[in-house]
């Protein structure tokens, strides 16, 4: 169901801020796990296709260099994951929007399944080891954080900016 609601201007200490809680969410030392979901790469496409001005490949890849470091993955690995991933996004943002949510979450499964794949073939190529078939889940989690990420994230954009009975836009 789509919503016929008009949104504010993001505000760019909520976006940035949301890439950085992002990110923390990423380093916490939960145990890596290949099935657990990348919030980060959820939440760098979700800004991309919302706002593909202010977030683009620039910040991508500085946000992968930062998980390569803390994960001490080879050294562009995340950066170029993040980076196609990104571009991709910015590529199919405007068709994206005309789904609903659960069509947009279908739409970029096969980037994150892309992300993911690219990812393990710098990883294989490095002579790292086959992390095992779980590693296809971490897509399918992502996909369907989708939904919630744009829930949360588009929320402040949402209420009226001067609400009035005259003026309920």
């Amino acid at each position: 169901m789509r919503s016929n609601q008009l949104l504010l201007p993001v505000n760019p200490v909520f976006l940035w801020g949301s890439l950085i809680v992002a990110l923390l969410i990423n380093i916490l030392p939960l145990g890596r796990m290949p099935a657990m979901p990348d919030v980060l790469a959820v939440f760098i496409v979700f800004w991309n296709v919302h706002q593909p001005r202010r977030v683009g490949v620039t910040p991508a890849f500085i946000f992968g260099l930062l998980m390569d470091v803390h994960q001490g993955a080879l050294l562009g690995q995340h950066a170029l994951a993040y980076t196609l991933l990104s571009f991709f996004a910015i590529a199919i943002h405007r068709r994206l929007l005309w789904f609903t949510m659960g069509g947009q979450a279908l739409q970029i499964l096969p980037l994150f399944f892309a992300a993911h794949a690219v990812s393990l073939l710098v990883r294989l190529a490095a002579g790292d080891s086959f992390p095992g078939w779980s590693l296809m889940l971490a897509p399918l989690w992502e996909s369907l954080l989708w939904p919630v990420a744009t829930v949360i994230l588009l929320a402040p954009q949402r209420r009226a900016p001067d609400p009035d009975k005259n003026r309920p836009l």
